[in-house]
């Protein structure tokens, strides 16, 4: 996302955050949920994020949840003592990018983050009461790995045991060279009836006990939704309609897919 030059990430200065903080509070209580867009806001250092989250709490008294993205390398600048603080000013929620739990796979799209570093970070959100959402690319190990990246990515959640997890399908809109250099140039997206399969593989290697799953995002061909592990099974018997009969079941059309 950040590749582009009219989308380079940058930090927002502190006093243009503060000014939409009382902007929104000018309309009333209209909302009950504030996201730090748009980027990953945890990047900020821990005395800017308590400050906007002062300012919050103090200017939209009202507000109950305070969300943002996570990538797992700015949670580990952070001491639990500090997350805490943040959760106690109300973030209630941080969204994850994990990709993939294969460090091959994390290797090829230069994540920059490991199973280890990722598995860290999100021990040390649920150390600090904050609730996690991890977010999974099917498909995002190709062909070549796609049961490496299913198996390794079911096992960093099984240790890490997430308040929920999706899994989103990998894209390419605007081409796939950046991911087949990091792949060598052999990388190959797996058609429909391979991520079926993937993420057949990355459901039943699963072993979580409550964590509310999502797979019905609008790129996924299946829609699935459920809480693991009590609709572990129903889940995978979805899979295996979509393995065998594609045909009898509603299957999202290409047009109807989208980022």
């Amino acid at each position: 996302m950040y590749t582009q030059p009219q989308k380079k990430f940058r930090a927002r200065p502190e006093e243009d955050v503060l000014q939409e903080i009382l902007q929104a509070a000018a309309l009333g209580p209209r909302f009950d949920k504030v996201f730090l867009a748009d980027g990953d806001a945890m990047v900020l250092p821990t005395r800017r994020l308590v400050n906007l989250l002062t300012a919050i709490r103090q200017h939209l008294p009202w507000v109950k949840r305070v969300g943002a993205y996570c990538l797992p390398r700015n949670i580990r600048k952070k001491s639990v003592e500090e997350l805490q603080l943040m959760q106690s000013l109300g973030l209630g929620i941080v969204y994850v990018g994990a990709e993939s739990g294969d460090d091959h796979v994390l290797q090829c799209i230069s994540k920059g983050e490991t199973y280890q570093s990722t598995l860290d970070a999100l021990l040390k959100i649920h150390q600090a009461s904050i609730t996690s959402s991890v977010m999974v690319l099917n498909g995002m190990g190709g062909t070549q790995f796609s049961d490496d990246h299913a198996r390794h990515s079911a096992e960093l959640m099984n240790e890490a045991q997430p308040n929920f997890l999706s899994t989103l399908v990998v894209s390419y809109p605007l081409g796939d060279q950046r991911v087949q250099e990091g792949f060598g140039g052999a990388y190959q997206l797996p058609s429909q009836h391979e991520l079926f399969v993937e993420l057949r593989t990355f459901i039943a290697t699963l072993s979580l006990s409550n964590t509310v799953f999502r797979s019905d995002h609008a790129s996924n061909y299946l829609p699935l939704k459920g809480v693991l592990g009590k609709d572990k099974e129903s889940l995978l018997a979805q899979l295996d309609a979509a393995i065998h009969t594609p045909n009898r079941i509603a299957l999202r059309k290409e047009w109807q897919r989208g980022l």
